[in-house]
């Protein structure tokens, strides 16, 4: 059989790109927003963590187009997509909150306190590596039901559901913006003059905010103010972090391990919904890019650890090959070494960028349903609850904890290692439909190890945090047990009956 082309570009590629930029714009905007208003100057934000974060980004998105290269040859196909790379949201949240935020308050000093980054960071992208170990492993005996519905869980409520919120804020815009994406996105019908509609939604959604008062003409002057040359320059800072990280720091080393592992298997997660949506990579051979690329933006003085985006199937779903991802490394390399992205993100309106990623989020759980057997759907909906507590939890536990409480108080320790809880109830809901209960048992004493140690259900890495979740574990593992027992007693007397 004659090999087919791969293309390096075609016109689905800029929709691809249009999309995976303004999400990893969108986080660079809260990374920068959020680090200034820590305390860290432009020059650390600007000069050091923007532009090492792109080079992993350029460096994760050549590889991604590499893999995908080779999967369109393996294969002989021309319709493979790249994975989606970028820095993971979650994970960004707890570095910027849960390691830089802390590591300034204790240390006072910015320039330590951004090597202590660093070395989380380092630390993060080795831990990846690790995990590729067993990567393979749990991709083959954890059900897709309970991969793919956590990662709903993620998408449904960080993703589609905040990003609706911000689409609303500016309800002409947003809703117009929303109304484009679903026509060109969802429905495939062309924009008019074939403009990608990506492209065609932001420019309609920022002329429009400018028109109706909602942006300002300042902001276009605030923005071009930003732009300067920031070129990445290699530091060996994380030396230095991490012996702070191993002395005075020690107590974050609680907070980097789980959610090291939780990145992994992210990834995995991510690379199984994309092997659901037809690519199917070596999963391995992608927390090791993740990995890798999280310790190369290390050294150009990154912070946050990177990961395959779950924007990978919409990126699918668009009809993108390798060439949004070989552009998006470019252009945000570019922009970030000149201060584009600093200025996009002050002309740009969120609800302009955020139907996009509303796009990402309705493709990710309808591919979470359309990808498993139907008799799993209830596993799909179960590993979602998780994260809605974990969204309650990380946007209002802070500043509106007693509220919270009140609601439930439940909600905090269900939203504590939301992915392990997802993973592990939707695991045991797939092997309970199919009749598995030996399986589910082992999937029940899982989840006591990992609620015993604090990989769910507890703030930090401690043995027995709280020991009611362990012991509940550990009940419902004897419950399936005893089915188990019971369901091959039957086997055994109907064997017996029958000879």
């Amino acid at each position: 059989m004659k090999q087919q082309a791969y293309p390096l570009f075609k016109r689905e590629d800029f929709d691809g790109f249009f999309a995976l930029f303004q999400n990893n714009l969108a986080n660079f905007v809260l990374i920068a927003l959020t680090m200034i208003s820590m305390g860290f100057p432009n020059d650390i934000v600007f000069g050091r963590v923007i532009p090492g974060a792109a080079v992993a980004v350029l460096f994760g998105n050549f590889y991604y187009a590499h893999m995908a290269k080779k999967l369109a040859i393996k294969e002989n196909r021309s319709d493979v997509t790249a994975l989606s790379y970028g820095i993971s949201t979650p994970v960004m949240f707890i570095y910027l909150f849960g390691v830089l935020s802390p590591a300034l308050a204790l240390t006072g000093d910015p320039d330590l306190a951004w090597k202590i980054g660093m070395a989380a960071c380092f630390l993060g992208g080795a831990i990846e590596i690790l995990g590729s170990v067993i990567g393979r492993f749990v991709r083959k005996h954890v059900p897709r039901a309970a991969m793919l519905g956590a990662l709903a869980g993620v998408a449904f409520a960080f993703i589609g559901g905040e990003l609706l919120f911000n689409t609303y804020e500016m309800p002409i815009i947003g809703m117009v913006v929303l109304a484009i994406i679903l026509i060109g996105l969802i429905a495939k019908k062309p924009m008019p003059f074939k403009i990608p509609a990506s492209l065609f939604a932001i420019i309609i959604g920022t002329s429009l905010a400018y028109i109706f008062g909602d942006a300002q003409l300042s902001q276009i002057k605030d923005g071009l103010d930003t732009v300067s040359f920031y070129a990445p320059i290699p530091s060996l800072g994380f030396l230095w972090g991490i012996r702070s990280l191993f002395t005075e720091m020690i107590t974050l080393l609680a907070i980097l391990l789980p959610i090291s592992i939780y990145n992994f298997v992210e990834t995995m997660n991510n690379v199984e919904a994309m092997a659901a949506s037809g690519d199917d990579y070596d999963v391995q051979e992608a927390q090791i890019a993740d990995g890798l690329g999280t310790i190369i933006g290390t050294i150009f003085g990154g912070v946050f650890p990177t990961t395959v985006y779950i924007a990978s199937i919409g990126s699918k779903w668009m009809g993108a090959g390798r060439g949004y991802s070989v552009l998006n490394g470019i252009v945000f390399l570019l922009a970030s070494t000149f201060g584009i992205i600093a200025a996009m993100s002050k002309i740009i309106p969120v609800p302009v960028i955020a139907p996009i990623l509303v796009f990402v989020g309705i493709s990710m759980v309808s591919q979470a349903f359309s990808s498993v057997n139907k008799n799993h759907f209830p596993a799909v909906t179960l590993a979602m609850f998780p994260y809605f507590a974990n969204y309650i939890m990380t946007r209002f536990n802070g500043s509106a904890g007693e509220v919270v409480s009140k609601l439930s108080s439940g909600i905090v320790p269900l939203g504590q290692g939301a992915m392990f809880t997802g993973l592990i109830w939707g695991t045991i809901l797939v092997f309970i439909i199919d009749n598995q209960f030996h399986k589910a048992t082992i999937a029940a004493l899982v989840a006591t190890v990992l609620s015993a140690t604090g990989f769910m259900h507890a703030p930090n890495l401690a043995l027995l945090y709280d020991y009611q979740f362990a012991v509940g574990y550990l009940v419902i593992a004897a419950l399936f047990y005893s089915f188990h027992l019971q369901a091959s007693k039957s086997i055994k007397t109907s064997k017996n009956i029958g000879a």
